[in-house]
């Protein structure tokens, strides 16, 4: 069964890389010694390994990884955090048309 790794770099500039791999170890090396001039973290260097999940389904991993790039900085702090709590919070939607608001807006009144 292959293994596949969603992984999570802290870059010099207070940013984060998310990224998928089935060896952790050589991919962060690859990172650090700027392999690749054209990608996102050649200039972001130097870079802190800060989260890693392994899964045993490649198919998960992958769409676990799209699922955190898209996710807020605050999302992927709260998940390197492991503040699954504040995570749960971030992870509410806020929008005004949000099922949630729905009776404000029927009855004017907040719950």
């Amino acid at each position: 069964m292959r293994r596949l790794y969603v992984y999570i770099l802290e870059c010099a500039d207070d940013t984060f890389y998310v990224g998928v791999t089935n060896n952790v170890g050589r991919r962060f090396i690859e990172h650090m010694t700027g392999i690749k001039e054209n990608s996102y973290t050649f200039n972001r260097r130097p870079l802190k390994l800060v989260f890693c999940k392994e899964f045993d389904q490649p198919m998960k991993a992958i769409k676990y990884e799209k699922q955190v790039k898209g996710w807020t900085k605050a999302k992927k702090t709260a998940l390197i955090n492991y503040d699954f709590k504040l995570l749960h919070e971030l992870a509410k939607c806020k929008n005004e048309t949000s099922h949630t608001n729905y009776m404000v807006r029927v009855s004017g009144t907040e719950r």
